[in-house]
């Protein structure tokens, strides 16, 4: 499938005469030459095909503000089109990347290695002196969060969309986890890491926290904590614990999310609760669980399969990561009517504190969303 996208476009970085001078947008990475001679020598030993850089520079009209989709973990990303009419999208290292070359060599070493529908494509690299690109399938639609967090996109999604986004996702994740060639925790799934096709089929992105597993490995731990608030389960965020069943939180939330329409660590007017795990646990303990459900559905939806998703969204989130569901399960109960255990207690559900002696104006203030913010090192106790 890769010779066919590329065809003639895919070739080695060794070019004849003189190399074509990037933009200055696209700038060499700050890393070592012994980093960036381990990096080269990681991907060349891969099957991947390699993109000449005038390819990338003709697709890309010479990496013009014009062709900039936005900022990646790893530098700027543009959209770029093949001269066979073949759509691309260009992720690129820069000297100011927040994950740089360990985390840019990590996501080439794994992807490299899958292929499913709801995972991106990579299509190959390119690889110019001190410039390093990774060439990945374009989403026309761009990213969950867009749509599912926006009011006018969200009625773009009715239930039985958002229902297919949950289940598809579902079944990527199962793929890291148990169907692919390796067992990989992604550990960065959240709604912006979901991009939409065409046909706004999910695609699950963005691998460079990923981590491998042994097959017979449970859990792994780190006192490098990497991730983003709010979808951090509370073993990884704690104690740099992480195992399969922390990807199984962050789709907890995520889930919790398309169906409400609500980010989960953004203030939720008339709930004492600080995010929505808590917020849709209350309503959930007083049997008011429908009224979490975004109001752009305009209540068209299959009230039992809403309710179905809620329960999984809180088995998921549970304090305990043994309680939690494993993505298998998921993905069973998703496709069946089988009965579903109840719920335990949910993690990081604590309330807001008013202290009635202080100003109401500093007192009752919503606190500021971490939601999308990417955690790059933090000591685990």
């Amino acid at each position: 499938m890769i010779t066919s996208v590329t065809g003639n476009h895919a070739c080695m970085r060794t070019g004849r005469g003189r190399q074509p001078t990037l933009n200055s947008d696209v700038t060499a990475s700050s890393t070592t030459l012994h980093d960036s001679q381990k990096l080269d020598e990681g991907i060349e030993n891969l099957d991947l095909p390699f993109f000449d850089i005038s390819t990338i520079l003709a697709a890309t009209d010479n990496f013009s503000f014009a062709k900039r989709l936005g900022q990646g973990g790893f530098g700027p990303v543009y959209k770029g089109q093949l001269a066979n009419g073949q759509e691309i999208a260009i992720k690129t290292l820069s000297r100011s990347s927040r994950q740089g070359t360990e985390e840019f060599k990590n996501e080439v070493m794994l992807i490299a290695k899958l292929q499913h529908r709801n995972l991106v494509r990579l299509f190959g690299c390119c690889i110019h002196k001190e410039e390093k690109m990774l060439i990945y399938e374009y989403m026309p639609n761009k990213s969950l969060d867009l749509f599912i967090f926006d009011e006018i996109k969200g009625k773009i999604m009715d239930w039985r969309k958002r229902f297919e986004i949950i289940s598809d996702i579902a079944r990527g994740v199962l793929y890291l986890h148990q169907d692919s060639r390796e067992k990989i925790i992604h550990r960065d799934l959240k709604a912006s890491n979901v991009l939409l096709d065409a046909t706004m089929k999910p695609k699950i992105s963005d691998f460079g926290l990923a981590r491998l597993f042994e097959d017979d490995q449970i859990e792994a731990n780190t006192n490098r904590v990497v991730g983003t608030y709010g979808y951090m389960s509370p073993e990884y965020a704690m104690e740099g614990l992480y195992s399969i069943k922390s990807d199984v939180f962050s789709f907890g939330v995520l889930t919790l999310e398309i169906i409400s329409g609500k980010r989960n660590n953004h203030y939720l007017a008339g709930s004492p609760y600080l995010n929505l795990i808590g917020h849709v646990w209350d309503l959930w303990m007083e049997g008011k669980a429908l009224d979490i459900v975004d109001s752009s559905l305009a209540q068209v939806y299959s009230t039992s399969e809403v309710l179905r998703c809620i329960q999984i969204g809180l088995l998921c989130v549970q304090e305990q990561a043994a309680d939690r569901p494993t993505m298998a399960e998921i993905v069973f109960m998703l496709g069946n009517e089988t009965t579903l255990p109840q719920p335990g207690k949910p993690a990081f559900i604590n309330k807001r504190t008013i202290n009635y002696g202080q100003d109401s104006s500093s007192s009752t203030r919503a606190p500021t969303s971490l939601n999308d913010v990417t955690i790059s090192v933090l000591e685990a106790r």
